[in-house]
């Protein structure tokens, strides 16, 4: 990743799990800018420069935590959009869901998702994802040349 790629995206439609994402990115010094969207339309309007973002200005995210079960625009057709644009294709998409149904896993890796985590329901176990998650996406991982648009 850029070093100055700041912005996470969470796609979250669960209250709860909004806050546990704030609490484990926090526990675990993950400092990067979150900006939390509530449903599927929200998320490609933020994506996409539309809406409520229509003036929204400043950097793409660096990373997209996507959960699958949204209303208004779940997170597979969310994900089929992100890679179908030129502008968004290369942006890491974690699928972070509940849902352990196959078809969603399998649909998730052939729309392009880059990784597919179950959330623990146990807050530590929780934490601990969230933090390889920052590790790896965040700080391991080697962005394409030219970075993310």
């Amino acid at each position: 990743m850029p070093a100055d790629c700041k912005v996470i995206l969470l796609a979250e439609d669960n209250p709860d799990d909004v806050v546990l994402t704030k609490m484990a990115l926090s526990q675990n010094n993950i400092a990067n800018e979150l900006v939390v969207v509530s449903n599927g339309r929200e998320a490609l309007d933020y994506l996409f420069g539309m809406g409520d973002y229509a003036e929204r200005e400043g950097q793409d995210p660096c990373l997209i935590l996507l959960d699958l079960n949204m209303p208004k625009i779940n997170g597979l057709e969310v994900l089929e959009a992100i890679r179908a644009d030129e502008r968004t294709r290369l942006i890491p998409t974690v699928i972070l869901t509940t849902s352990n149904i196959e078809r969603d896993l399998v649909k998730s890796y052939s729309l392009g998702a880059n990784s597919y985590i179950l959330k623990p329901v146990d807050f530590a176990q929780f934490a601990e994802a969230i933090k390889q998650l920052g590790l790896y996406w965040l700080v391991l991982n080697e962005a394409p040349p030219g970075g993310v648009s």
